[in-house]
């Protein structure tokens, strides 16, 4: 029911409405409004519009007016929503006092996160007046911090245009969103040959794993998504995860794809391009098998097809990437030239897994050149943002890690 309008910064100054350009089109005025009794708010988080809190009885925000039956105001990196009933104008002319700091400072790059539903304060105590809540499962930008004379920590956040704190003790620091790096799953019967690799999971580990995250209530992430939260430009839940695999091997199109559409989980894929097969490849477990054209298009509602170069998926005879070997015109043409082949699946291929991780100086400025938004490696770690986005950290999940291990390393204390 509700409309996906473009972002607006809204900012609660106290002076007379003025008009406010609406990215960059056309003149929006502002509203002033008061509101009547708490009332809920909901923003779109992820690809979902969700109750994200509650703001208190009396509380002044700024809203763009709408045709609709809600008005829209700035939460986090988007927009909220509001309904009209729940709010009553105030007066031009009347100022609206905030003694909390610059209006216009922006956000830090960094985020809290909520794992239950917290009270936002007009001050930076517990004793100040409550403007609202947000709810369990956000990540919300940060304007500032401080401590009180007790030594706790408030983080500062604008919600509608309006400056609020929220105690270190109810939310948590941003440590990032992990990407997590798969490349083959067999049965554990026919797994004669790959069994000691640790790039080659376990159909029961895999299922297990994604069935583990659904159950906890991890949002997974397509990179596009993970892209504008390192760009800070969209709103994402506490607990989400990116999952990926490399290479693109029919094993991932045979046991993959059921296990992640059983979940409702999607996936990245890298794909060589010159290694997918025009027709499908009878299924031999004790080879590396690459999917077909119609594999690949049958797995399209759970896997999202990106770039792993078209022929530089190769070593050289000291088993070293010969990526890192290439002069950066032979690198551009590769990346340029695996991003056509790849477009019959997308329209958006924006995103590029380096060859067993390697990469220097070339490779870099070609993924660039080449118009990639970002660019994963194999360096151990989680993202956040501020991180190099074409130098992006993934884990691995082995078969043999328990969910016990998977749980803490992509927990936000990890």
């Amino acid at each position: 029911m509700y409309l996906r309008l473009v972002f607006c910064l809204l900012l609660l100054t106290g002076l007379p409405v003025q008009g406010r350009m609406l990215s960059g089109h056309t003149e929006t005025p502002l509203l002033y409004m008061q509101t009547r009794e708490p009332a809920a708010i909901w923003s779109r988080v992820g690809d979902k519009v969700i109750p994200v809190g509650t703001l208190a009885g009396g509380q002044l925000i700024a809203v763009v007016p709408t045709v609709a039956d809600y008005y829209e105001f700035t939460f986090g990196f988007g927009n909220g929503f509001i309904d009209k009933a729940h709010l009553k104008p105030v007066l031009a002319t009347r100022r609206v006092e905030d003694s909390l700091g610059d209006l216009h400072n922006p956000p830090t790059n960094q985020n809290l996160l909520t794992f239950q539903d917290v009270t936002i304060y007009s001050g930076p105590a517990n004793d100040s007046d409550p403007l609202g809540t947000l709810a369990a499962n956000l990540r919300y930008p940060i304007i500032g911090k401080l401590k009180d004379r007790l030594n706790q920590t408030w983080y500062q956040i604008r919600i509608g245009g309006r400056l609020g704190w929220v105690s270190s003790l109810d939310a948590e620091l941003d440590n990032g969103i992990a990407i997590l790096t798969y490349h083959h799953i067999l049965r554990d019967e026919e797994n004669t040959r790959f069994r000691h690799t640790s790039t080659t999971t376990s159909v029961v580990a895999f299922s297990n794993q994604m069935t583990w995250l659904r159950e906890q209530g991890y949002s997974t992430l397509t990179m596009y998504q993970l892209e504008g939260y390192l760009r800070n430009r969209l709103n994402v839940p506490a607990k989400s995860v990116v999952v990926t695999f490399d290479d693109g091997l029919k094993s991932v199109s045979r046991y993959g794809c059921p296990i992640l559409r059983e979940n409702g989980i999607h996936a990245t894929a890298f794909i060589v391009s010159s290694r997918i097969k025009r027709h499908p490849q009878q299924w031999n477990p004790v080879s590396l098998q690459f999917m077909s054209l119609g594999e690949l298009a049958e797995c399209r509602d759970v896997l999202d097809l990106q770039s792993h170069t078209h022929f530089l998926h190769r070593v050289n005879a000291d088993h070293r990437p010969v990526l890192l070997s290439r002069s950066y015109h032979n690198i551009l043409f590769d990346f340029e030239r695996s991003r056509r082949a790849l477009e019959q699946f997308t329209p958006r291929v924006w995103y590029l897994s380096y060859p067993f991780g390697g990469y220097n100086a070339n490779a870099v400025h070609a993924a660039s050149a080449a118009g990639f938004h970002m660019a994963v490696t194999t360096v151990r770690g989680k993202v956040k943002p501020g991180d190099n986005l074409l130098l992006l950290k993934r884990l691995y999940i082995l078969r043999t890690d328990s969910l016990d291990v998977m749980a803490r390393l992509i927990s936000n204390r990890s």
